[in-house]
């Protein structure tokens, strides 16, 4: 039986089902992307995110995927990283979230991670909301 954090399986069973998880969350037209532009340079780290934050941490049953994306959305303010909060914003959508609670997620981020880091993460959104 296969266990939903990955516990017990295989590598190839852990990045399957992984690739599942990551498609169900960014989205085919994300994966595809980074899946094509893989090389032998960023093989090895596809592989492992997809094992790893996929396939075991996405996979876990002790949270659903609204409420990682809410920890995930801050963790990506506070740390700055622009880039991906872009993706995981989209993504939040994808998991349920209501761009109004992406509003408060990034109101209360500005108490713990900075009111620039607030202000940086809505001109994000709007320009990842507008795209849609």
């Amino acid at each position: 039986m296969t266990r939903p954090d990955g516990a017990g399986l295989s590598d190839e069973q852990r990045y399957d089902q992984g690739m599942q998880v990551r498609r169900a969350v960014l989205g085919d037209e994300h994966v595809d992307r980074a899946v094509a532009g893989t090389v032998p340079l960023t093989a090895d780290f596809q592989g492992l995110i997809t094992r790893y934050a996929w396939g075991d941490i996405w996979s876990r049953p002790g949270l659903g995927r609204r409420e990682r994306s809410v920890a995930v959305l801050t963790a990506l303010i506070a740390l700055g990283h622009h880039e991906e909060l872009a993706m995981h914003l989209r993504a939040a959508l994808r998991n349920g979230l209501t761009q109004e609670e992406v509003v408060e997620v990034i109101l209360q981020s500005a108490i713990y991670c900075g009111v620039p880091a607030a202000n940086t993460a809505f001109r994000i959104a709007k320009d990842v909301y507008s795209e849609a």
